[in-house]
């Protein structure tokens, strides 16, 4: 059985996994997308964006681990992507995202994982709201930005996100996937490739084309308008494929914490 970690500091909590938990970037990648079988992947691959070399800053969000657990048995692995997204009527690049997460054997045999953090920024929707480019930055600007959706299982490469919504008019909690996040299962389009051992980089890529997406949630009066502009909510046509990078380290080599 897989068990999850949340990655919270002090003491992580230790919950069953399970099978119908969400995937996206399969950072974890290491034991799910570095298999050599290829499969068809849908729309255009890019290049993957490279890891800082810093060691300090590519390990700064490693988790801490549960008790008990033996660092040197334990990696932090740090996956860094450039996703491309068809969500309803909108299709194109997304800003690079990076995700740490730790992962190795519990105390008892079973496997263990501990989310990290991510790091993505806005991209903006050309048009904004109102579909038309000229001069939408002052006025109806928008632009869509991933975030960590609460659920991963990287063994299995799932993982879940919400997408938020922001622009000059839109308040905060305007986002898709607000309440109920949405649900990606990668899989490889490809055989990984080892770009270097030491330090390890591994390149690959990966696509979902099945999930779906509800419309937008909390964002006012503007709701209405955002759905009809994005096409949402949209049950098929979905897509997320991207090239990505990931590098690891085990807990026993990571530099000490400040």
């Amino acid at each position: 059985m897989t068990k999850s970690v949340a990655g919270r500091p002090g003491s992580p909590r230790v919950r069953p996994g399970s099978s119908s938990v969400h995937r996206v970037a399969a950072v974890a990648g290491a034991a799910v997308l570095a298999g050599t079988a290829a499969v068809g992947v849908p729309g255009a691959a890019h290049a993957a964006p490279r890891l800082p070399t810093a060691a300090a800053t590519v390990f700064g969000d490693c988790p801490p681990l549960p008790d008990g657990v033996d660092p040197a048995r334990w990696r932090c692995e740090v996956h860094t992507a450039a996703p491309r997204l068809t969500l309803g009527d909108v299709t194109g690049g997304l800003a690079p995202i990076t995700m740490t997460h730790a992962e190795g054997p519990m105390p008892d045999g079973g496997k263990g994982q501990v989310w990290g953090a991510m790091h993505s920024s806005p991209t903006a929707i050309p048009g904004g709201l109102t579909g038309i480019p000229a001069g939408d930055r002052a006025t109806a600007g928008l632009a869509i930005q991933p975030e960590y959706g609460g659920r991963s299982d990287f063994y299995t490469g799932q993982l879940s996100l919400r997408f938020r919504l922001t622009g000059p008019l839109l308040p905060h909690s305007c986002a898709i996937g607000a309440d109920a996040p949405v649900d990606f299962r990668l899989k490889r389009s490809g055989p990984s490739t080892w770009v270097s051992q030491d330090p390890p980089v591994i390149e690959f890529s990966a696509y979902d084309d099945t999930f779906t997406v509800p419309a937008a949630e909390h964002c006012g009066p503007l709701t209405g308008l955002l759905d009809r502009r994005l096409g949402l909510p949209a049950t098929e046509g979905n897509l997320l494929s991207y090239d990505a990078s990931y590098t690891f380290k085990t807990y026993d080599q990571l530099p000490p914490r400040g």
